[in-house]
């Protein structure tokens, strides 16, 4: 299979060769790929489309006609008695279809299959954002345990430099205990950042189906250009699904109000008398008389069905527009925050903290400074973790919503 045909899994054929190699580096590419190829709810929502389009081939069938024979005047009394005075009709009968209803029929099946398409196709944009969301969590997560290590080393540092002056007499013994406790505290940190990556890890691989996650380590989310704006058209495959429902509504309609026209059953056959050895041809016609009900009740709750549906269009268009803005607005916050965090924040608190961490080993700040300072450079690259994670969030959400990469089903 090649790699286009990835890129419309909701047909419930997908399948080929796992995307993810425990030898490269895990990209978000490679993510949604693995999702696309083996996610079990959107194959799940794939099979079942494909159900609705065998349920569209059936509903095109015409119907079966039917086989009879009828047996009249045998095993009664006297004359009637045993088979001599036997009629014996074989005949053929054959249930007519007015008003279009065969095609309107199919025609409601098939929008039904398109709906089960479309709403497969909101599953696939869901889960594909989803896995990208985990995605950069998890390349949070290991930068949280980045930095808890490098922290950690920090801290060992003090202690070292702690040990020196109290040797030297220049510092009190408490302080060498104060700061092997916080290095110990910054030591157990690392062990609770890897505990967030190992479930990420494993909250990503059961996205597509896996129990046991054999990829690598992340690579970083970056995209060529940032989005600007948002158009005002909306496009989304939500808004895809909620056209599609108000064709199937539409299509229902269409045939419930068929059923105003009744159908006729005719039939053709031959009687055989055994008396005379004669037989004869004999035909009939059938036709129910609509006079306690004729559909319209079932018409009309199909056409309030059929406003609700385009009621339900309108709201979604907006409801995604609204989310739209939303999200440029949650990308922009995010993207000013970021740049204040590391261009003003994170250097003051690095500069603060190489003076204080100085300042304590000639004398001229105590040990609670330096332990400020340095708690002051760790909440601001933890705050820049934070935002950029956030960033990269927002981004994603608002491409998933726009259909722009890595959302455009060209997965490479």
């Amino acid at each position: 299979m090649t790699e286009g045909a990835l890129a419309s899994p909701c047909d419930g054929r997908i399948g080929g060769s796992p995307q993810i190699s425990s030898g490269r580096p895990l990209t978000l590419s490679t993510v949604l790929s693995e999702v696309r190829h083996a996610s079990p709810a959107v194959r799940a929502a794939g099979l079942e489309a494909r159900a609705l389009g065998a349920e569209a081939d059936q509903a095109g069938r015409r119907l079966n006609p039917t086989l009879s024979l009828e047996l009249e005047n045998f095993a009664g009394s006297n004359a009637l008695s045993g088979f001599d005075q036997t009629e014996s009709t074989f005949a053929l009968e054959q249930t007519l279809r007015l008003g279009g209803k065969r095609a309107l029929e199919e025609r409601a099946a098939r929008a039904r299959q398109a709906l089960a398409s479309a709403e497969c196709a909101v599953i696939l944009r869901e889960t594909e954002l989803e896995a990208a969301i985990v995605f950069a969590e998890l390349v949070a997560a290991v930068q949280l345990r980045n930095l808890a290590e490098e922290s950690a080393d920090l801290a060992d540092e003090l202690v070292s430099i702690v040990a020196r002056r109290v040797d030297a007499g220049a510092a009190a013994p408490p302080e060498l205990s104060r700061a092997r406790a916080d290095a110990t505290a910054l030591r157990a940190s690392v062990e609770t950042a890897q505990a967030g990556i190992d479930r990420r890890r494993y909250a990503l691989a059961l996205l597509w189906g896996s129990a046991e996650p054999t990829f690598s380590a992340p690579m970083g989310v970056s995209f060529n250009s940032t989005i600007a704006e948002v158009e005002a058209d909306v496009t989304h495959p939500a808004l895809n699904a909620a056209d599609a429902a108000v064709r199937v509504r539409q299509a229902e309609t269409s045939f419930a109000r068929s059923a105003i026209i009744p159908d006729i059953s005719v039939s053709a056959g031959i009687r055989r008398f055994e008396e005379t050895g004669d037989e004869a041809f004999v035909a009939g016609v059938s036709l129910p008389l609509p006079i306690f009900d004729r559909g319209r009740d079932a018409a009309r709750a199909s056409a309030i069905r059929s406003d609700a549906a385009t009621l339900n269009r309108a709201v979604t268009e907006q409801r995604l527009l609204a989310q739209q803005r939303a999200a440029a607005a949650a990308q922009r916050t995010a993207q000013s925050r970021l740049q204040i965090l590391k261009h003003d924040t994170l250097p003051a608190a690095t500069e603060a903290y190489e003076a204080a961490s100085r300042g304590y080993q000639i004398g001229r700040f105590d040990l609670t400074a330096t332990l400020n300072a340095r708690a002051a450079l760790l909440s601001a690259q933890l705050a820049v973790i934070d935002a950029e994670f956030a960033l990269q969030s927002a981004e994603l959400r608002l491409r998933a919503l726009i259909g722009a990469a890595p959302f455009d089903g060209d997965i490479r």
